[in-house]
């Protein structure tokens, strides 16, 4: 891992895979660190011969950090820091995946800055703008856990606060059921390698919708991973995605949370992110040769 410094702004990267290979950036979702995109799961997207990026937003694992409840960015900093990574590794284009609020950034980008994205794909997402027609509300079991969650009297205690956010991920699991060992393993490294866990579970949430984009402007190719068993965002908003962006493809998982693709999936998401990405070269490729005749 390594840090990217831009003026007051530190953002930690990871990298796998060789550099020379079609760069894909990945997002994660609100509150969490790049630890979610497991070293496992990145590794097999390298070994299909991509080169793969993962970093903490800010307020997350060892990138720059706001105190709890106040923020010092707005929803467009998140939104344009996967650009400014780009930029310091001298990337023009990236395959963009988004996790949840991930994906909203992705959206955003997809829609404002179409030259800097190869293709889109949007996970456990929903649309950040123009007209969805009405979507499900969030499954009223989450405000409940969310009013059970333990108090953390000392964020710097580990076990607290790692149980902390372990149950605060329960929630949000499929119908598959709750790997807590796996989750725990992930909850460790993160409390680890992050500055302040509390500003992690407060401040994204308090620039949440400062930006916003149609997607159904968005023109590269885009791909839908969505959960029939999403607590927060229910299928209906994953088909309205791929409903109002064009050409969109859908891929339909059972199972699955409001989660980073988990392993009893990968057999099925990571050939069809694989497919994607390679759907983008290849048509690259034909339009360039077309172009030369």
């Amino acid at each position: 891992m390594k840090l990217l410094e831009f003026d007051s702004v530190s953002l930690a990267i990871d990298e796998f895979g060789d550099k020379g290979s079609p760069p894909v950036l990945l997002i994660a979702g609100a509150t969490q660190s790049m630890d979610w995109w497991t070293p496992d799961f990145c590794q097999l997207l390298a070994a299909e011969g991509l080169y793969v990026i993962r970093y903490d937003q800010r307020d997350t694992g060892a990138s720059t950090t706001s105190p709890p409840g106040r923020p010092d960015y707005v929803g467009s900093d998140l939104a344009n820091d996967p650009v400014r990574i780009l930029d310091a590794l001298g990337i023009d284009a990236a395959h963009l995946v988004g996790l949840s609020m991930g994906g909203g950034i992705a959206q955003y980008l997809g829609a404002t800055q179409p030259l800097r994205v190869r293709t889109l794909t949007l996970i456990e997402s929903s649309p950040i703008g123009g007209d969805s027609g009405e979507l499900p509300l969030p499954d009223l079991s989450l405000g409940a856990a969310e009013s059970e969650l333990p108090v953390v009297s000392n964020w710097n205690d580990a076990s607290t606060v790692i149980d902390y956010r372990v149950e605060a991920e329960r929630p949000y699991r499929g119908s598959f059921g709750f790997d807590e060992d796996r989750i725990r393993a992930i909850a460790t490294i993160e409390f680890g390698r992050t500055k302040s866990i509390e500003s992690s579970m407060l401040n994204h949430f308090l620039v949440a919708g400062d930006t916003e984009a149609d997607p159904s402007t968005i023109t590269m190719p885009t791909l839908v991973i969505h959960s029939d068993s999403d607590p927060l965002f229910s299928l209906p908003h994953g088909e309205a995605l791929a409903h109002m962006i064009p050409h969109a493809a859908l891929l339909r998982i059972h199972g699955m949370g409001h989660e980073a693709p988990p392993p009893k999936v990968w057999d099925v998401v990571v050939p069809a992110l694989v497919d994607h990405m390679r759907g983008y070269r290849e048509t690259a490729t034909s339009g360039a040769a077309g172009s030369d005749e």
